[in-house]
């Protein structure tokens, strides 16, 4: 006589080769994992290609785990994982460099060089140290603070005019000092 057993929906759909989770795979990943890491690191450049590699490695021990039968050797299989999934990297890479006869120049000015800056700096500040008091406080106020023209009014008690005026003499004295003007 036959027996009838019935199972669920789901249990019908899992397959016979379920995915099992291998307690000694987790313990030798977590003990051993900071060593292979360190071994990925030597074969890239960057720690994040390095912990990819690492992860994809021990993917491909994790799928093997069943076939490997010597599991004192498991730091060389990982080793030999990492170096041929670097290797595999390597070969698939894309080659974005092309040899050409003449070196491509930037478009850009070039980068200007910081003595010359912190000189202009100096001269900027001993030109405006030449100004009358009034000019000088309300170029202070209105360039090296950023102050609006009708903050600028408010802090020294003037009319907005009055600021316009003074700071319009005041960047044309400054047009024309001698320590400000390029050389040609």
């Amino acid at each position: 006589m036959t027996t009838l057993v019935c199972t669920s929906a789901s249990d019908a759909a899992t397959p016979a080769t379920q995915t099992r989770s291998y307690p000694s795979f987790a313990s030798y990943m977590r003990a051993r994992q900071p060593v292979l890491l360190r071994t990925a690191r030597s074969l890239t450049a960057n720690p994040s290609d390095a912990e990819d590699l690492l992860q994809t490695a021990l993917t491909k021990t994790y799928v093997a785990w069943d076939r490997i039968e010597d599991h004192r050797a498991l730091d060389g299989y990982v080793r030999r994982a990492l170096l041929n999934t670097r290797t595999s990297q390597w070969r698939k890479r894309k080659v974005d460099e092309f040899a050409c006869d003449e070196l491509p120049e930037s478009e850009g000015l070039p980068a200007a060089d910081p003595a010359e800056q912190q000189a202009l700096r100096d001269a900027m500040w001993r030109a405006v140290m030449k100004l009358p008091a009034r000019q000088r406080a309300m170029v202070v106020l209105r360039y090296y603070e950023d102050l609006s023209e009708v903050q600028t009014a408010e802090v020294l008690g003037v009319s907005v005019g009055t600021v316009k005026s003074a700071v319009s003499r005041a960047l044309g004295k400054l047009r024309e000092d001698p320590e400000l003007t390029p050389a040609a």
